[in-house]
Order: structure tokens, then C-alpha cells, then sequence
């Protein structure tokens, strides 16, 4: 089989077909990147889960009369609740938040950026608290059944459902990512059926002839199969490229405030990286079995 004929008809049909090329060139690229896009979310869902995981404190509110009337937390009913609390398997540390303290700490964490809120807030407007640091946030089910009705508990924060409501908000958008890139790649695989069939066509009578004299039919097929993997390939290097582009100048530029404050996790180019051959793998398969069965179902000769 001479290589040189083989490549020499790849392109001469790619030349050819120029606008089918051009079209499945750019489906293929624009279906690539939705994929991609959908992988670099199930990425940052990922990283963000764990840099909140890492932060998550199970909060236990205490009653107005433990509130106001135990500021060290010295009296009997808040010492036996933080003893009870370190003593918790699965407990890393417990701290005790008084009236003033808690007012300090949501000025620090909530109206961080915005002190002006912050002093709207009354001294008495939060109760005590215990704030609790667990080996393992999935396990805050161990202290709510045993804390929750507990003397002296009003009730109790599990910081993880807002992680969870967050991670579903990203499982949403990769979800529809993923959709969208499903339609764009059944638009490709119609766009690489017809190139292949036109291909063919057009050829017809050289490839008549060369079966008459001995060719088999893989030497006959291949440059058609091999168009669809070039023009696939070339699609996959403009997702790509894609992806590096859209990452400086649309990502970080909606995200980059979010970045800042470590609500989501960032998006770097070597996340891009570790996803490029599967986008790669994934263009070149499928236009290559796109191409095989168009050829064996429709092509003939």
C-alpha cells in the first residue's frame, strides 16, 4: 500500500469538499469544546467541594438563657455540652462563641467586604455557639441525633447542605454542557456521514477502476475514513485552543471575583491540559467509527 498515494487522495478529497469540510471541522471543534466544558465543571465541582469540605463546621446554636446568662461558658449545662462534644468520635475541635464573639465572626466572614452592613447588626441580634470541626463532614448526622434535643441547644447549622446545594448548581451546569454538546455531535456525525458518502460519490469511477484491477476494498475506503479523522483532528486542536482562549478572556473574567474569595475553585490551564487528549481521543474515535459504518452501510464499491 504506497502511503503517498493513500495521503495525496486524503487531501485531494478534504480540497475538494471544502465547505462540507470546513462544516465538520467547525461542529466537530464547537462539540469538542462543549465536552470540554463539561469536564473542566465536573473539575471545579470537584476542587470546590473539597476547598469548602475542608472548611465545614457543624454550628450549634444555644438557648437565649445559656446565651446571656454563661459568657465563658463556665456554668454546668454549656460545660457538659462542650464536654460531650469533644468527647464525640469523629470531633476535631470545639469552640465556644459567645454573644460578642459571634458578632465578631460574622463581621469578619459575612459583611467581610461589606463593614457597613455589619454594623447594622445589634450586639444581642446572634446567640452563642458552639462551633464544631469534624475528621469527616458526612458524618454530621452523629451530632445532630445527639445534640439536637439536647438541653440548652436551640438548633443546629450543618455548613455541608450548602456545599451539596452548590455542587448540584455545578452538576446542573455540566449537565448542560453535556447536552448541548450531545446535539452538536449528533449534528457532526450527520455532517461526517454525508462527507464520507459525497467523498465516495465523487470518486466512484477511479474507485470502480482500481477494484478492477486488484485493489481490496480497505485500500479503496481508507482515504475516506482518513478524511473524516483529519478533519476530526484539526477540530480537536481548535477546541483545545479554544479552551486556553475563552479561559483569560471570558472564565476568569465572569469568575474572577469568585476566585478571589475562594467560593469557587480556579480553573487553570493545566486543568486544560489533563483534559486535552481525552477530547482528542474522543474527536478522532468518533469521527473514525462515524466514517466505518457510513462505508460498510452505504459505500459499495
Amino acid at each position: 500500500m504506497r502511503a503517498s498515494f493513500i495521503f495525496g487522495e486524503v487531501f485531494r478529497g478534504l480540497r475538494r469538499n471544502i465547505t462540507m469540510t470546513i462544516a465538520m471541522i467547525l461542529t466537530t471543534a464547537i462539540s469538542l469544546a462543549l465536552f470540554g466544558g463539561g469536564l473542566l465543571v465536573v473539575q471545579m465541582a470537584g476542587k470546590t467541594q473539597q476547598i469548602f469540605l475542608d472548611r465545614v463546621e457543624v454550628q450549634i446554636y444555644l438557648t437565649n438563657d445559656v446565651s446571656d446568662g454563661d459568657a465563658n461558658c463556665e456554668q454546668d449545662l454549656c460545660k457538659g455540652l462542650r464536654a460531650a462534644l469533644e468527647s464525640t468520635p469523629g470531633v476535631v475541635a470545639v469552640q465556644y462563641l459567645n454573644k460578642a464573639d459571634a458578632l465578631k465572626d460574622a463581621k469578619e466572614r459575612t459583611f467581610k467586604n461589606y463593614p457597613e452592613y455589619g454594623d447594622l447588626v445589634s450586639d444581642n441580634a446572634l446567640p452563642a455557639s458552639f462551633k464544631v470541626k469534624m475528621s469527616d463532614p458526612e458524618r454530621y448526622g452523629v451530632i445532630f441525633d445527639a445534640f439536637n434535643k439536647r438541653p440548652g441547644v436551640a438548633s443546629i447549622l450543618n455548613q455541608k447542605e450548602l456545599v451539596d446545594r452548590l455542587v448540584s448548581v455545578f452538576n446542573g451546569l455540566r449537565n448542560a454542557a453535556f447536552a448541548l454538546a450531545l446535539v452538536q455531535a449528533f449534528a457532526a456525525l450527520l455532517l461526517i456521514a454525508n462527507m464520507v458518502q459525497i467523498a465516495a460519490f465523487t470518486r466512484r469511477t477511479e474507485v470502480g477502476i482500481m477494484r478492477l484491477v486488484g485493489a481490496t476494498r480497505w485500500y479503496t475506503q481508507l482515504p475516506f475514513l482518513l478524511e473524516a479523522v483529519v478533519a476530526a483532528i484539526i477540530g480537536s486542536v481548535l477546541a483545545i485552543i479554544g479552551l486556553f482562549v475563552a479561559k483569560p478572556l471570558v472564565i476568569d473574567g465572569v469568575l474572577g471575583d469568585l476566585y478571589n474569595v475562594n467560593v469557587f475553585a480556579k480553573i487553570t490551564n493545566g486543568d486544560i491540559l489533563l483534559i486535552s487528549p481525552a477530547l482528542a481521543l474522543v474527536g478522532i474515535g468518533f469521527a473514525a467509527i462515524t466514517g466505518y459504518i457510513t462505508l460498510r452501510l452505504y459505500v459499495r464499491e
